[in-house]
């Protein structure tokens, strides 16, 4: 656990999905599959308090966003969210979206990997989830839907018209952000969109294996990889050659890089402490 604490526990429970830490892997299981895992109020505010607490546990490397069922997220609520916020005023509303922001922008800036380990619909805000995580692992049913336009909103939510062009290119995110059309499995592969496809009883141990992989790897270098791809998506090309030269240099002096010489030299795997 980091020594740079205050008063405030770590939460060991949390009410409004699972939540589970296995061998250096946290899985955040939404579990409301009666209405495919749709979003509350509540789960929105326990995902951003979750996350921005995982770097302080010590016990985590990797984690995994999951949905029980037969979908991974369908999105906000109609009935205990959207019917809610025809009764807000302006400033209660800007608090709303700032909060549901606030999650992707925990997801991508906690210095941890984040597997998102789609089963089936990620709709909505639970496509945006998935877009926020570092890898997106799809069942071959599984599909986007970017429903904002189709409720009469906005396509750009919770950080969505920053994140898709930048993985999928402008064209392609402007016609899944305006249009909200089904994006299938196959076409999120070949978009780009997806990490990999999988048949659907294939999905939770490709997971796993993903995520045994990134816990058992050098996790300092894996988290600062994850911080400088977000940091330079908008720096010009000297700017970002310097940031990479400063962090190569700082990295060197690390723990795991100069455990990763002696192993060589031994002829055997390096053990990575992530520091």
């Amino acid at each position: 656990m980091s020594p740079f604490r205050a008063s405030a526990a770590i939460t060991e429970k949390w009410e409004h999905f699972r939540f589970e830490v296995s061998d250096g892997v946290a899985t955040v299981t939404l579990d409301r599959p009666d209405k495919l895992n749709a979003l509350t109020f509540e789960s929105y505010a326990d995902l951003r308090d979750l996350v921005a607490e995982l770097p302080q546990r010590g016990d985590v490397k990797v984690l995994v966003l999951a949905g029980e069922g037969r979908g991974f997220c369908s999105g906000g609520d109609v009935e205990e969210i959207i019917g809610e916020l025809q009764k807000m005023k302006a400033a209660e509303l800007l608090e709303f979206t700032r909060m549901t922001g606030s999650v992707v922008e925990a997801l991508r800036t906690v210095p941890i990997p984040v597997i998102a380990s789609i089963n089936g619909v990620a709709a909505g805000a639970g496509s945006v989830l998935a877009l926020a995580s570092d890898f997106r692992l799809l069942s071959r049913s599984a599909s986007f839907r970017f429903l904002f336009t189709h409720v009469g909103l906005s396509g750009a939510d919770m950080g969505s018209a920053y994140l898709l062009p930048r993985i999928v290119g402008a064209g392609r995110a402007t016609q899944m952000l305006m249009l909200g059309d089904k994006v299938t499995a196959e076409e999120a592969l070949a978009a780009g969109l997806a990490s990999s496809v999988v048949e659907p009883d294939e999905l939770p141990e490709a997971t796993r294996a993903l995520a045994r992989r990134l816990a058992d790897g050098p996790a300092l270098a894996y988290g600062t990889t994850k911080a400088l791809i977000q940091r330079e998506l908008d720096m010009n090309l000297s700017g970002a050659i310097e940031m990479d030269a400063m962090t190569q240099a700082l990295l060197m002096l690390s723990h795991d890089h100069g455990e990763f010489y002696t192993a060589w030299s031994e002829g055997r795997k390096p053990d990575w402490q992530g520091r």
